[in-house]
């Protein structure tokens, strides 16, 4: 049974960075894509970043492009998003997802990624 635990959100002040972690279990880390969305309420799902099984390509979103890092430790089958100066708008719940890596373009649809964590809540005041 796959399983995706993220970590690492709360309440952050504007201007602050965070790093989001997420343990993956189940499944041979390397063979999969992974990648990191949010969700703010009242608004669809957005892709923010992803990496391919073996870390060598990395995807990231056009919402927040150039404040995003996505990494991946495949040693501990975690993958981690920073982030920088965020703002109040990035007040979402932040999901990571996996899919497998057929060496294919990366995906940025939500419904590409059979697998999800529960999120990790992230509040940012200003």
């Amino acid at each position: 049974q796959v399983q995706l635990v993220e970590s690492g959100g709360g309440l952050v002040q504007a201007g602050d960075s965070l790093r989001l972690s997420c343990v993956a279990s189940g499944l041979t880390f390397s063979d999969y894509v992974m990648a990191w969305f949010r969700q703010a309420p009242g608004k669809e799902r957005q892709f923010l970043a992803s990496s391919s099984g073996n870390g060598r390509r990395i995807l990231p979103g056009d919402a927040v492009q150039g404040r995003v890092t996505i990494s991946r430790d495949n040693t501990k089958k975690t993958v981690y998003l920073e982030m920088s100066m965020l703002t109040p708008e990035d007040t979402a719940v932040y999901y990571c997802a996996a899919g497998r890596d057929t060496r294919a373009p990366m995906e940025i649809r939500p419904d590409r990624y059979p697998y999800w964590g529960e999120g990790t809540r992230v509040t940012v005041s200003s």
